[in-house]
């Protein structure tokens, strides 16, 4: 069982293609997050909820609206989006059995509950390194070593894959001389 949810990795997706070309921040709906990486729409617009709602992503308005990057894309750390989706996480939950042995007759001695728990503060350390190892790499951190991982052409074709979406939802847009305005919510502030 894995300590994080599949939001986890569906949002850290999300964002790596909400970076722009230069570090910047691109738009995109939810919906064409979705269909770009096969992922569920639905599960996906309540994650995306959990990013406004952590300030992690802001809404834009109209038919070519979505979502973009509330800050550069530097200042947001793997850490910040998997405490967002998931909440913050122990890796270890410590039940004090030190003091049950047997051979303490259900009266354990003092040194045996002395201080904290050794198992504890392992754990403990552990999940201090890995919360410090998580916050130290941004969302830039990672769509550069995409962009590093995947050919040239690679980003042209996401860039031309969400610029053909927006163009036929504007033209959609344009033919029924509406402009669609795609409502969000975001709980709680």
């Amino acid at each position: 069982m894995s300590l994080y949810s599949a939001g986890v990795e569906y949002g850290i997706h999300c964002l790596i293609f909400l970076v722009g070309d230069y570090g910047d921040s691109r738009e995109a709906s939810v919906r064409d997050l979705a269909e770009l990486q096969g992922v569920p729409l639905d599960y996906l617009a309540k994650i995306f909820t959990k990013l406004a709602k952590a300030k992690l992503v802001v809404a834009t308005e109209g038919v070519r609206g979505g979502f973009k990057l509330a800050r550069p894309a530097d200042e947001i750390s793997v850490l910040d989006i998997v405490n967002a989706i998931d909440g913050q996480k122990l890796i270890f939950d410590c039940r004090e059995i030190r003091g049950r042995c047997a051979l303490f007759d259900g009266s354990p001695p003092e040194w045996a509950l002395d201080g904290q728990c050794s198992v504890h503060a392992v754990m403990m350390t552990a999940q201090k390194r890995m919360e410090e190892a998580l916050a130290q790499q941004t969302i830039l951190d990672l769509a550069r070593r995409v962009g590093r991982k995947a050919p040239a052409e690679f980003n042209e074709q996401v860039n031309s894959w969400m610029n053909d979406r927006r163009e036929k939802k504007t033209g959609a847009s344009a033919q029924t001389g509406d402009e669609q305005i795609i409502p969000v919510t975001v709980i709680g502030d």
